[in-house]
């Protein structure tokens, strides 16, 4: 019981309700937005192009530096670095947003377009400062239970974005529904006035001469810090969810299974998230219980097992304990594996230059991934083609003899679809590989120093909380 009183701490209360913050505007920008848009008759083809403004949440890591190093007039002298700039970026975003619910999207979707763009930029650098404050405001022993909390909020907003819209719409149109979303981001504005007062941090310039510094040095003092471990961490944080990430097909692979929608959204959608919950807080205890590295190692198993029990569910059929059970694993697996690599993450910042380097780490775990995912679609298709035609890939099939009636209906053999969706799994589990290898080589690496590590001698790049620390 006593490692959980630590999800009940001020710091940890105030981070749920910051992830809540950073979780809402996400949906509103495009999933929930392209609803109201479709609603209004915009075609498919230009509704498609709003999900170009999700991708400013993967740059900003190039506007990150001003986040460390400039203050904002007056409120940084009553609020503290981080939290300022916090404040202003809600600010803008409740702006933003009540703007959306008095603008008819009909007449000015050009308008619409730009404040959707401007949502998302003060949405992802919101969570630039949100990070840093979630890294500076606790010791890394508690880094796993700020991280599990962030988590909770931020898949409770979600939660709230994609259902309480759409309900608010049907009964009382959608400038009401989007008037009381800007409302709800309150609940992140008084986060911000409950949170513990930062240490006080000094301000540098970024205009001028001193531009380039602000860009360069927080990658020469990672270097500097990690030296020729620096080239494996990076790797690392590239592959640690590629096995997740690249699943970018899933509710066709359901579909495709013979689930009914109503079936895919109970379980997946409400006793998904209850798992994902599940699988957050112990992740948050693994970390504060084993240390990050251990943790991080042992979450890197569970993409790869996934994907094996996604490959077990399509010989399955429509079977609905099978998707339960598919379902569990999962979720649980990739809420343990997130906690896991967001405290890690954490744990390879500096207290100089936070902000930019975590903003760097986050969009950088996620790009090889949806690179990848665009290929997921053409890789089954081209595995069911060639079981089809009869090759290698046809022995697959096999799996398939007592399908049931309704599944796999395609241009296709059903078995043939069938063996390409084993297939698209088995290389999702293979790409799964890559993040166990790399994070039980850094362990080994980080205990063979630990044994070496002597009094006296040059300090390892982690200590035995696993929080990295400068080179002497």
């Amino acid at each position: 019981m006593a490692g959980l009183t630590i999800f009940v701490e001020r710091r940890t209360l105030v981070m749920l309700a910051l992830g809540f913050s950073s979780g809402l505007p996400f949906l509103l920008i495009f999933d929930t937005l392209s609803v109201w848009l479709r609603a209004t008759g915009l075609s498919l083809e230009a509704i498609g192009f709003f999900s170009l403004v999700t991708l400013v949440y993967s740059v900003k890591f190039l506007w990150a530096p001003p986040l460390d190093r400039a203050a904002v007039p007056v409120l940084t002298a009553w609020l503290g670095h981080r939290r300022s700039w916090m404040l202003v970026c809600q600010g803008a975003i409740m702006l933003g947003l009540w703007l959306v619910s008095v603008t008819d999207p009909v007449a000015s979707l050009r308008t619409v377009t730009v404040l959707a763009l401007l949502i998302g930029f003060f949405s992802a650098t919101q969570d630039i400062a949100v990070d840093a404050w979630r890294i500076e405001a606790a010791e890394m022993s508690r880094q796993g239970a700020m991280a599990a909390a962030y988590q909770w909020g931020y898949r409770t907003a979600m939660l709230v974005a994609g259902a309480v819209p759409l309900l608010l719409a049907g009964r009382y149109g959608w400038n009401v529904s989007y008037a009381v979303m800007a409302a709800l981001m309150s609940v992140g504005v008084l986060a911000v006035l409950a949170a513990p007062r930062e240490a006080e941090r000094a301000t540098r310039p970024v205009h001028g001469p001193h531009f380039p510094a602000a860009f360069v040095d927080p990658w020469r003092d990672f270097f500097a810090r990690y030296g020729s471990a620096a080239a494996l961490i990076l790797a690392l944080v590239c592959v640690y969810r590629l096995s997740e990430l690249v699943r970018n097909i899933m509710n066709p692979f359901y579909l495709d299974l013979g689930f009914t929608l109503a079936q895919i959204a109970e379980v997946r959608k409400i006793f998904g998230v209850i798992m994902t919950m599940l699988g957050v807080l112990a992740g948050g205890l693994a970390v504060a219980r084993f240390g990050i590295l251990r943790a991080l190692a042992a979450g890197a198993v569970f993409g790869p097992f996934s994907s094996l029990v996604f490959a077990w569910l399509a010989t399955q059929g429509d079977d609905l304990a099978a998707l339960v059970i598919a379902t569990a694993i999962e979720n649980v697996g990739a809420g343990f594996a997130g906690t896991c690599l967001i405290a890690y993450m954490s744990s390879l910042t500096s207290g100089s230059f936070t902000a930019t380097q975590y903003a760097f780490f986050s969009s950088l775990y996620a790009l090889p991934g949806r690179l990848l995912a665009s290929q997921s679609g053409r890789i089954v298709e081209g595995a069911a083609g060639a079981a089809q035609a009869g090759g290698v890939l046809s022995r697959l099939e096999r799996l398939f003899v007592d399908l049931p009636p309704g599944s796999f209906v395609s241009g296709v053999r059903p078995a043939a679809l069938g063996a390409g969706y084993v297939v698209f799994f088995l290389y999702s589990a293979l790409l799964g590989m890559l993040g166990i290898a790399l994070a039980f080589a850094l362990l080994r690496r980080h205990t063979r120093e630990q044994e070496l590590a002597q009094p006296g001698r040059v300090s390892v790049p982690c200590d035995s909380s696993n929080r990295p620390r400068r080179r002497r």
